[in-house]
């Protein structure tokens, strides 16, 4: 191996630009190890040990001890700690929290007579209770803990990990009755109501067929929202980025988030969001999104970003999440900062509404909580609201989960829960500043449950009173919950009548105003702006993109890529047949394998300023142990990742995450991810392309579509790796026809870069090293999906040599001759054209593919050689099939024959 060193480095050291040159002469010598190990604590972070591994290890922690004093006076009363811990954890089941109807049911841990205490004695709770004056009866004491755990906010908290979160709860929750607000705050929390109140009743009288999905009923949100941005900010973060679905969405952006009114009464109008000029599809009045500064605490401020989301509700939280991480390296805190006293969270939080039904019948949310604590997803712990209006669109609460709350997926992860009664604002004023404060001191995610109910139906055309009579009868009765608040501060002196109609004056006022506007408001696009700035979008025309690399370059960061420290223990199997068969490959120049070629790529991209996040199951090793771009020293399981060690100054990252078994969650996040940085490349590895499958919620909605719903670029790029080699219906076929079928791809005219995402199956290592490159040298991003070989990852007629990378050297789509069709969409009908004029005499053109004549190409193809190409194709490959392929060993292999026979029996 040294020797192959030797002389891989003298070329390189002489031929390479002097960046490189002086950036990484410290090549091979370097006893620096990265590691980027997987524990499962949620305050992992990256670190600089005294042997140079980078890594992540738990952040280190004052004990936490109990007092001996306490320690003692349990032990004293521990028939009375017991039932104490009873109300602490079964006290939310007695709580007032139904403002629609009583759901209290009798407690049978909650009777003292269960633990020895009886009635007229006296016992002394003032080191077990807070707020506890001294010894008082047992009737008093019930009566204490009644007032603090079954009110109008409960808590569920008795199943958090360890006891200093459980005793800090406890303390902050015991708290809460004692906390008052200020007269200041309470009006302030009137007229945020009145405000929303006003904007829906507004839209009722301007709007009365669109569907808003008010606010009204759960008008208490906006307190929530408002003490918690004031709560972040007083604790100096800097961001909160909002996944949120439909209900109360519009008063949020409209009121707190400043949204243009105007924008949205034009969408209402029938007229588009976006200014002339910019292509575009547009999207429902109640996916739209907003980033703004807000003044929310004296001298403090706080960037607040709504994510645009789709109708599949819940699907927005894992991009948000991926968002929020890629923000915080960004901003270089958290697990990204140099300060090694840093947390993450400390600067970026993310905040996820959801509505009751869906928060516990959406899968996506089991599998983004189970991403909560994972290295490379953990982003210092989310808040949590759920919007819970009791009924699932017609479907009564009770029947939209199997389990008490709606939010008791969370117990799951161990999350505090806290229920507030949504008709008491000051109670969820005081449950959001529960909320953040848990989150801040612990960084872990914490939910809200805002129990509260909804004037209308799942809409505001709906009648909700055919499926939910009963409940209706209720709501019809009530006045709201913003002119009930408004007239006890009247009552108090606090506001005047006058107060409160100028708050709803001014706010319709307001509004009039921005109706106003409707016919002569140009809307502004902001989807090129920060980091984004410099880039444009899609020509309509195909481009070219010289993606190769200077040979000698590319010998020096292959090497990089292998290079180990001398006392790392590698696999003796992988020394030979990785390490060492990488480096004579690359001294000869050819026979370049798939993974030589994508460690190519990766430490070239790497070299000039872009940072790589590879996301997927074992995407370490590759799922055909094809990869070993980390390797685990096999003494002491160490991690060691070659292309974070190309140079002592190296600024930039390659970042391997080996994933959950999760698809949906976990795509979604990385689509997050891509959303925030375009100068990251950001790829997500199915481990086989089949699984897929699992994501198609957010392939559907977000990747495809992004781009023409909100003007969102994204440049993740998705691996499936596809090949029909005897492996069965779920281990063989990505489904190129679906991707196919959902790309915007002409028949009937030539493509352009402009198409909603490129669909490519290359067949040689350069093809994907180009293929890599360009998706971040171009000066726009669109995501790539790549039909990835399976045999042709070892096999050695689909290799490459460096000539083949060399500068001047780029993607091609079809690659003559052998006639392989590189690209499929955009679809390359100038190369094809130029193929086929080189076979003047050809009568028959043959089509021919491994999956079954109702998958694969052969639907996309046909129109567009016949109508573009002016060529007619017979078909060859496997016929029509229901599953993906056939699981009989046998008969793969006859279909297999029957494929080259028909291929070549032209």
């Amino acid at each position: 191996m040294n020797r192959l060193l030797s002389r891989l480095r003298i070329p390189v050291v002489r031929r390479a630009n002097p960046d490189i040159r002086n950036s990484l002469s410290a090549c091979y010598t370097r006893p620096a190890i990265t590691a980027i190990t997987s524990i499962t604590n949620s305050s992992a972070r990256e670190y600089h040990s005294q042997k140079g591994v980078f890594g992540y290890k738990p952040l280190e922690k004052e004990e936490f001890i109990l007092p001996d004093e306490v320690i003692a006076k349990r032990s004293e009363q521990s028939n009375l700690f017991r039932f104490i811990s009873a109300y602490r954890e079964y006290g939310h089941i007695q709580a007032d929290l139904n403002p629609l109807k009583s759901n209290a049911s009798e407690v049978p841990e909650l009777d003292p007579r269960l633990y020895g205490l009886k009635a007229g004695c006296t016992y002394d709770a003032q080191s077990l209770v807070s707020g506890c004056k001294g010894p008082c009866a047992l009737e008093e004491l019930e009566g204490i803990l009644r007032e603090k755990y079954c009110g109008k906010i409960a808590a569920e908290f008795a199943f958090l990990p360890t006891l200093e979160e459980r005793e800090w709860f406890a303390t902050a929750f015991e708290s809460l009755p004692d906390e008052r607000l200020g007269n200041d705050e309470r009006v302030r929390l009137a007229t945020g109501m009145l405000q929303s109140q006003a904007f829906d009743q507004f839209l009722a009288t301007k709007f009365q067929s669109v569907k808003r999905y008010g606010a009204e009923g759960a008008e208490t949100m906006t307190g929530f929202f408002s003490e918690t941005f004031r709560q972040l900010a007083e604790d100096d973060v800097e961001q909160c980025i909002i996944a949120m679905a439909h209900r109360g969405r519009l008063n949020l952006l409209t009121g707190t988030l400043q949204f243009p009114p105007v924008v949205m009464f034009q969408k209402m109008k029938g007229l588009s969001e976006f200014p002339a000029g910019i292509t575009n599809s547009g999207d429902v009045l109640s996916h739209f999104a907003n980033s703004v500064d807000l003044e929310v605490a004296e001298n403090k401020s706080l960037h607040v970003s709504m994510m645009p989301n789709p109708s599949h509700l819940e699907a927005v939280n894992p991009v948000a999440c991926g968002k929020t991480r890629a923000r915080q390296r960004s901003l270089g805190e958290g697990h990204f900062s140099s300060d090694p006293s840093a947390r993450p969270g400390d600067k970026v939080v993310c905040l996820q509404v959801h509505g009751d039904a869906a928060l516990s019948g959406q899968g996506v949310m089991q599998e983004t909580l189970a991403l909560s604590n994972v290295p490379h997803f953990d982003i210092g712990g989310a808040l949590h609201v759920s919007i819970n209006n009791q009924v699932g669109y017609t479907t009564p609460g009770e029947r939209t989960r199997s389990t008490r709350y709606c939010t008791d997926i969370a117990k799951m992860c161990s999350m505090p829960v806290i229920h507030v009664n949504g008709d008491d604002p000051e109670a969820v004023v005081k449950a959001a500043r529960l909320a953040v404060q848990y989150q801040r001191k612990f960084r872990r995610d914490v939910f809200v449950d805002l129990v509260c109910w909804r004037r209308w139906g799942h809409n505001e055309l709906d009648n909700p009173r055919f499926t939910n009579p009963s409940m209706y009868r209720t709501i019809d009765a009530r006045r709201s919950v913003p002119d009930s608040y408004a007239d006890a501060l009247v009552t108090e002196g606090l506001m005047t009548r006058e107060d409160v109609m100028k708050i709803v004056s001014e706010r319709m006022s307001f509004l009039a105003e921005e109706h106003k506007k409707v016919d002569s408001h140009v809307p502004k696009a902001a989807h090129l702006e920060r980091q984004w700035s410099g880039l444009v979008q899609a020509p309509s025309s195909v481009e070219v993109w010289d993606t190769g690399v200077d040979v000698a370059n590319l010998k020096y960061l292959g090497a990089k890529s292998v290079a180990l420290p001398e006392d790392f223990n590698v696999h003796p199997h992988l020394r030979k047949t990785h390490v060492e068969a990488r480096l004579k490959k690359l001294t000869e120049g050819t026979g370049l394998d798939w993974a030589t070629a994508e460690a190519l790529a990766f430490a070239s991209l790497l070299n000039q300023g872009h940072n790589i996040r590879i996301s997927g199951q074992d995407v370490g090793r590759g799922t055909f142990s094809q990869r070993h771009c980390m390797f685990i020293d096999q003494v002491e399981d160490a991690m060691h990742i070659p292309l974070n060690h190309m140079s002592e100054d190296q600024t930039t990252h390659l970042e391997v995450v080996n994933s959950i078994l999760s698809e949906e969650a976990v795509l979604g996040f990385e689509y997050g991810v891509s959303l925030e940085s375009p100068k990251t490349l950001c790829i997500w590895e199915a481990q086989f392309g089949d699984f897929y499958n699992g994501a198609q919620i957010m392939i559907d909605t977000f990747v495809s579509s992004g781009e023409a719903k909100w003007l969102t670029q994204s440049g993740l790029t998705m691996i499936l790796p596809h090949g029909y080699d005897g492996a069965g219906p779920e281990h063989s076929s990505c489904h190129i026809e679906r991707f196919l079928q959902n790309c915007d791809s002409k028949e009937n005219q030539p493509d352009g870069e402009d198409v909603n995402w490129g669909i490519v199956n290359p067949t040689t290592p350069a093809q994907y090293f180009h293929l890599l490159r360009r998706q971040q040298l171009r000066n726009f991003r669109k995501p790539l999906i790549v039909a990835g070989p399976k045999i042709l990852l070892r096999l050695p007629a689909a290799t490459s040599s460096l000539e083949d990378m060399a500068p001047g050297t780029h993607f091609m789509p079809v690659i003559g001759e052998s006639y392989a069709a590189g690209a499929l969409c955009p679809f390359p009908t100038r190369e094809i054209n130029e193929e086929l004029a080189k076979y003047k005499k050809a009568k028959v053109f043959v089509w021919s593919q491994e999956e079954h004549r109702n998958m694969g190409a052969w639907f996309f193809v046909r129109p567009r050689f016949e109508n573009l190409c002016s060529t007619k194709l017979q078909y060859a490959g496997r016929e029509v099939l229901g599953a993906a392929a056939v699981g009989i060993g046998n008969l793969h292999k006859r279909e297999s024959q029957s494929v080259l026979e028909q291929t070549f029996a032209s």
